[in-house]
């Protein structure tokens, strides 16, 4: 059924209220699309504006803005270590309390995901993501002109809650973006870019310390200009109201057919009257159309809910407490471990983490992730398991347990 002008931009709930939405929505399409001969996953339509079916080059780009944006997550905590000492100089501050200056931002990185993912989910993520760098851009000026501790670390508490969409959203934009056989490359890719941004941070801000240390930060706002120009004019919107058009645009094939077929069926998107993706506004603020929208508290809610799981939040907690203590552990202790150093050279200290985190990607994630639940899935009747994921983290785990001596000729010295 057409929609009235004035309702191309409703919701699912609004819509279903003015009868414009037929039993067919949330039901699944009977059309069997393939590849490998598994069932793909999410379900394309036949529509050009779906995300799943826009070209390589798009989908590429725009992973590799969402990437930046995760490399800036953990780059903004980290590129100011090889600087403590100067900071500690500028602020009269202890050496405990400039390591405050890398666990603040990562409060906000902690914080700032249960306050944006719901409201992507509402209004979509184009917008998240600008408004979060935007905030993060003037966070970091804030944090280069700070003459106090205190507005120093306020600054960086902004800079971190900006930069936080980079995590959850980010992975939403992926998900919207991709297949599930194709997942495990993109979100390799993804998470190499938090890796790097965390070792690369300690790297770049070592040489940009011999200017000053505001200067590092001063550097990190041109980066974020550079991104929030890259958001405005090469990231259009991705969430996609899929239910509601599989409905209204499915791809007609009968039986069984290869992915390859989609691209012949496609049709003109005018053909539903509803604003998405690439039709919306350049800075849209409202509901994006068609989907069933969370309350904007629920990302809140869920994250209280998964403490009845027992088993959940104590594995959760204990590999997110030994990976980032450990890590954040090593790199804020690298100055008082190595004084005799110059920042500079404490920097180059992470190009062996940094290699490291590079080989991880290409020989135990990714790629040979998606390789992995593809042949188990095809033993498993064609259900691919999320659980197969894990078998790539038996291996690193076991080439990781030696590094923790690290820390532990810190405990033997008394650093």
């Amino acid at each position: 059924m057409p929609l009235a002008m004035d309702d191309k931009n409703l919701g699912v709930n609004e819509l279903e209220e003015k009868g414009q939405l037929g039993p067919e929505v949330g039901q699944s399409s009977e059309i069997g699309i393939f590849k490998e001969g598994l069932r793909v996953h999410p379900e394309p339509t036949a529509d050009p504006l779906d995300p799943l079916n826009w070209p390589r080059w798009r989908k590429h780009s725009i992973l590799a803005i969402v990437m930046y944006l995760y490399f800036m997550f953990t780059y903004v905590t980290t590129n100011t270590v090889p600087s403590f000492p100067e900071l500690q100089e500028k602020f009269a501050i202890s050496y405990s309390q400039v390591n405050w200056t890398v666990a603040i931002p990562a409060l906000g990185l902690a914080v700032g995901p249960l306050f944006w993912s719901s409201l992507a989910d509402i209004f979509g993520r184009r917008i998240i993501f600008l408004t979060g760098t935007l905030i993060a851009f003037a966070a970091t000026l804030g944090a280069g002109g700070a003459n106090n501790y205190q507005g120093y670390m306020a600054a960086r508490f902004f800079q971190g809650f900006g930069v936080s969409p980079g995590s959850t959203v980010g992975m939403a934009v992926v998900m919207d973006l991709y297949f599930e056989y194709e997942r495990g490359q993109k979100l390799g890719l993804w998470v190499l870019a938090i890796d790097t941004g965390l070792l690369v941070g300690p790297i770049i801000g070592g040489f940009i310390g011999l200017v000053s240390a505001d200067w590092i930060q001063w550097l990190t706002a041109i980066q974020f200009g550079v991104l929030l120009g890259l958001e405005f004019f090469f990231m259009p919107e991705t969430l996609y109201p899929r239910t509601y058009m599989l409905a209204r645009m499915p791809v007609e094939i009968s039986g069984e057919a290869g992915l390859e077929k989609v691209a012949d069926q496609k049709k003109d998107p005018a053909a539903v009257e509803l604003s998405r993706t690439t039709k919306l506004m350049a800075l849209n603020f409202r509901p994006v159309p068609g989907l069933r929208h969370p309350k904007a508290w629920d990302a809140l809610v869920r994250f209280v809910l998964t403490f009845r799981y027992a088993v959940v939040v104590v594995v959760v907690s204990v590999y997110c407490f030994a990976w980032y203590w450990w890590l954040l552990c090593v790199i804020t202790m690298i100055p008082a471990a190595y004084v005799q150093y110059s920042p500079q050279i404490q920097g180059l200290l992470f190009v062996g983490l940094l290699l490291g985190t590079l080989c991880s990607e290409v020989l135990a994630s990714g790629t040979l992730s998606d390789r992995i639940v593809t042949k188990l899935a095809k033993k498993n009747n064609g259900v691919r398991l999320p659980e197969t994921r894990l078998w790539l983290a038996y291996p690193a785990a076991l080439l990781s347990a030696g590094q923790y001596k690290f820390l532990l000729a810190f405990d033997i010295v008394g650093i």
